[in-house]
């Protein structure tokens, strides 16, 4: 998250959160941190916020009573009347500790955080923070001992590495607030207690989304898909990749009819493509629209993972960027050996 220099942390509290399948505890704090360094506060703050994606949004849901989501229930206390935080707090750490049952759950820190003063667009708001910290780095410390230092090591948190995240803006409330999520641990489909068990959260439907998952589609058809149907090489899929985030880094909106010809082409192709988007949205769980506005800062996420490099076996690695026309591919049978002509005009 960009621009916090404006945020205020009106106040922290932390519990211990145990696994009671390993018999640990759940134990809390009786009252907030006292936040006087505001070196520390301003640590705290980047330690919070720093990984998160505002644009990424989630919205808290539930099967049939949205005020029965408990975290939705409890923020909704808090923003109400600030004055119960400790209470609040200790039902969120409560409830956290039920749903931490899994045996891959690791025994952590839970922060519960009042904001003020947070970047939402072009306005600022008041905001909720819940995170856990469950990895220990080792540290040294090294301090003065008379005429001489000593080193020792300690055990604690990388304020760049948050485990877990939830940061719910006071926003939106009757849709379910606006919600950003981060979980770097237990991404694993039997773990994923903080999003799907404890936080309840779904993807909000926007051009953001719709954009980062069109394009993770398209990422897996041309490189999986396309390859098992139809006699391509590396290069042409390659070529396809670049055509895809091309069409996306110039176009102001998406149409699915248009992009399928512009990128994909071949009819044979543009219905397998339909075919496998309607087997992505189920099996990912999504929904992508035939047309909305391209969001640049999914493109910009996505771009890093769309790989224009043309490995050959261990010796050569091609960067691809364009003009698939001055590649070409050929078999050497004197040598019995694959090879790429490439040409181009200058040497740099």
């Amino acid at each position: 998250m960009t621009s916090i220099d404006s945020v205020q942390l009106e106040q922290v509290i932390v519990h211990k959160i145990g696994n009671p399948t390993r018999g640990e505890a759940l134990k809390l704090s009786a009252n907030p941190l006292t936040l006087n360094d505001e070196i520390v506060k301003g640590l705290l703050t980047k330690y919070f916020l720093g990984p998160f994606n505002e644009h990424e949004q989630f919205q808290f849901t539930h099967i049939s009573d949205l005020d029965l989501n408990e975290v939705y229930h409890y923020t909704t206390r808090l923003f109400d009347n600030p004055k119960n935080f400790v209470e609040q707090s200790a039902l969120l750490a409560q409830f956290l500790f039920n749903k931490s049952t899994h045996a891959k759950v690791k025994e952590g820190e839970l922060y519960v955080v009042r904001f003020s003063n947070v970047p939402f667009g072009v306005e600022y708001t008041d905001a909720i923070g819940i995170f856990k910290s469950e990895t220990k780095e080792t540290f040294l410390k090294v301090f003065p001992h008379g005429e001489n230092w000593e080193v020792i090591a300690e055990d604690g948190i990388d304020i760049n590495k948050l485990d877990k995240g939830c940061l719910i803006f006071k926003q939106n409330r009757k849709n379910g607030y606006v919600v950003c999520v981060v979980d770097n641990t237990n991404k694993q489909q039997d773990a994923q207690y903080w999003v799907k068990d404890f936080l309840q959260v779904t993807r909000s439907a926007n051009s953001y989304h719709y954009t980062d998952a069109a394009l993770g589609m398209c990422k897996l058809f041309i490189s999986n898909e396309l390859s098992e149907k139809f006699d391509v090489n590396k290069s042409d899929q390659i070529d396809m990749l670049n055509r895809s985030m091309d069409y996306f880094k110039t176009k102001d909106e998406f149409k699915f009819t248009e992009f399928a010809e512009e990128v994909l082409h071949h009819p044979e192709v543009i219905e397998s493509f339909t075919q496998y988007k309607q087997s992505y949205e189920t099996a990912k769980q999504v929904s992508i629209e035939n047309a909305f506005d391209i969001h640049l800062s999914a493109v910009k996420k996505q771009e890093r993972v769309f790989k224009s490099i043309l490995k050959l076996d261990k010796n050569f690695h091609v960067y691809i960027h364009g003009r698939k026309d001055l590649i070409e591919k050929g078999y050497d049978e004197k040598t019995g050996k694959h090879f790429y002509k490439l040409y181009f005009d200058e040497e740099a």
